[in-house]
Order: structure tokens, then C-alpha cells, then sequence
């Protein structure tokens, strides 16, 4: 089983060791800190390439190169609603942005379950995943960019 970034790791284990009602207060709280994207990156009406497939939320997903060779995510969560789109976008910007890309494109969109449990719907599930893929397609395609293989 391959391991996940050590930042995402870290975060998981602190999540499943609170109660249902404790995790879903510390993920309103990690939602409370979601930006969106700087208008340096992107700029409404954004690209339909960056927005997440299936998402109810209209989530939209940016990386950007630093010169240590890994990426920092960037998102936008349209939905003033999107709670969920909103925490995971800030939890994947802060544990998956510097991490090896290797890692990063390795990341199972199921992660999603160990984030928010398994009382999804179909339909937010799908878009969360959306997410999640989108990040690893990201990481693989800078991977390729610089001649690795994921």
C-alpha cells in the first residue's frame, strides 16, 4: 500500500480520531479557512478545463510550479453552499501543495471517505473524487512535463 503525503497522513489520523460531531466541526473549520484562487492565477469566468467534472459545487482546480519542482494548488469553489468542495479544497492546498509529485499522483480519490465518511451521496462523492483527480492529473502531467513517470 503506497503511503500518502505525509502533510494529508497527518491530517487523516488527527480527523479519525475525533467523534462524528468533532469531525464535522473541525471540517467546517478547515472549510472557514478556504480562499479562492488569487486573481493572479485565474480570473472569473474561469476556463471550463479547470472545473471539476460532476461537481455540484462548481469547483475548479489551478497548480502552479515552484523551482523545488513541486505545485501549489490553487481552487474555486463557486457554490456559497459548497462546505464540503470548500474543506477539501483547503485540505488538499495545504497538504498536497509542495509535496512530491510522485506522491501527490499517487493519492486514491477514495480518500475522499477517509475525509468525510461514507454517508455521501453519490452525487457529492463523485465530485469530491473530481477533485481529488484532478489533482493527481496535475502532479502526472507536470510529472511527464519534466520526463518522469509517475
Amino acid at each position: 500500500m503506497k503511503l500518502l503525503p505525509e502533510r494529508l497522513e497527518g491530517f487523516l489520523s488527527t480527523l479519525e480520531s475525533l467523534d462524528r460531531s468533532e469531525r464535522i466541526e473541525m471540517l467546517i473549520e478547515v472549510a472557514d479557512q478556504f480562499r479562492p484562487v488569487p486573481t493572479r492565477i485565474a480570473q472569473r469566468p474561469y476556463l471550463a478545463e479547470h472545473r471539476v467534472p460532476g461537481c455540484e459545487s462548481e469547483a475548479y482546480v489551478w497548480s502552479e510550479a515552484s523551482a523545488e519542482g513541486t505545485l501549489t494548488f490553487h481552487f474555486a469553489v463557486e457554490n456559497p453552499q459548497g462546505i464540503s468542495a470548500m474543506a477539501l479544497a483547503e485540505i488538499l492546498r495545504q497538504s498536497l501543495s509542495g509535496a512530491p509529485l510522485e506522491e501527490v499522483a499517487a493519492v486514491p480519490a477514495d480518500v475522499v471517505y477517509r475525509i468525510f465518511g461514507n454517508e455521501l451521496s453519490m452525487g457529492k462523492s463523485l465530485g469530491l473524487m473530481g477533485m481529488v483527480n484532478m489533482i493527481r492529473a496535475e502532479a502526472r502531467q507536470h510529472l511527464q512535463t519534466a520526463g518522469a513517470t509517475p
